[in-house]
């Protein structure tokens, strides 16, 4: 089997690296390589690298993820996340290939505090959300085999995350203010890549299985839960921490101005992925422990 990733260098391209290498012959695509396109703002590039390997399999971990410039560069995001899924979902079909692609809790308005189901209404509040709806939009219409994996709150050992900047600035400052009313479950990369390659194996041999998943870790926190996991783990092994027991401070979103609204409940409900693929979810405190363990100390 011929698995082509995009976005390899990403958190969760990095991690699916080592977890398709089971399954098949990977081909990782750069986005600067001098061979073959793997850039996904070059439709027509890719589209012909995509023509020329002909995968079984397309693996789309590449995204455009920040929230608040996406506000100003409407255009962008779209592409990465809208035009470029789709035209990757029509050439799987044209090729009897399956899709996979990674979508966010961001498609809904974060009302309430139930978890959110796959069929619930969605509702985006910012452009970043939209862009990922409307990617998922274009690849359901495509009528290729896929998986659309939601998720929330990514982070891995490597890149620009939360955990990576909170023990930064733990180690700078004296007091942290973090917002304590937006509600989900951190997610490690590691979990990500593995539960993709678990449902992609169990999916290619019961195409049924086709369709939008809710992947996330058990469990649930605030961004000032999850800031104060990460700082008192510091704390007890012996990084750098000024930041005083106690002065991790929770604030509402009200109280950050920011150029995109975010959910306020970015809860899925996972029950969907478990029950089909036969899986059990970690809680996202042993993950994210033991990213942190693997670590290197400030």
């Amino acid at each position: 089997m011929k698995i082509l990733l995009l976005g390899c260098n990403g958190q969760i391209g990095w991690e699916l690296q080592r977890s398709l290498s089971l399954l098949g012959d990977l081909i990782p695509l750069h986005r600067g390589s001098a061979t073959a396109c793997g850039d996904v703002t070059q439709l027509d590039a890719l589209r012909r690298t995509l023509e020329s390997i002909k995968a079984d399999v397309i693996v789309n971990a590449a995204a455009y993820t920040a929230v608040d410039k996406a506000e100003s560069e409407r255009s962008l995001a779209q592409v990465v996340n809208a035009d470029a899924p789709g035209m990757l979902a029509q050439t799987a079909a044209e090729h009897d290939a399956w899709l996979v692609h990674y979508s966010t809790d961001y498609v809904f308005d974060g009302h309430g505090e139930r978890p959110w189901q796959e069929d619930d209404p969605t509702g985006p509040l910012n452009v970043y959300g939209q862009s990922k709806l409307d990617g998922e939009h274009r690849i359901r219409a495509s009528g290729c085999r896929h998986l659309i994996l939601r998720t929330s709150w990514v982070y891995a050992s490597r890149g620009t995350n939360f955990p990576r900047t909170m023990l930064r600035l733990a180690a700078e400052r004296t007091e942290l203010a973090v917002v304590a009313d937006q509600i989900g479950a951190p997610t490690g990369a590691d979990l990500l890549a593995d539960i993709t390659a678990h449902a992609l194996r169990a999916a290619i041999a019961a195409p049924r299985c086709s369709g939008t998943y809710h992947a996330s870790a058990a469990g649930e926190t605030s961004w000032h839960g999850y800031a104060s996991a990460v700082v008192e783990w510091a704390r007890d092994n012996g990084w750098t921490v000024k930041v005083p027991r106690g002065a991790i401070v929770p604030v509402p979103s009200s109280a950050r101005a920011t150029a995109a609204r975010r959910p306020l409940n970015s809860r899925l409900d996972t029950a969907r992925l478990q029950r089909v693929f036969g899986l059990t979810m970690p809680h996202w405190r042993s993950g994210l422990l033991r990213v942190l363990a693997a670590s290197q100390p400030h």
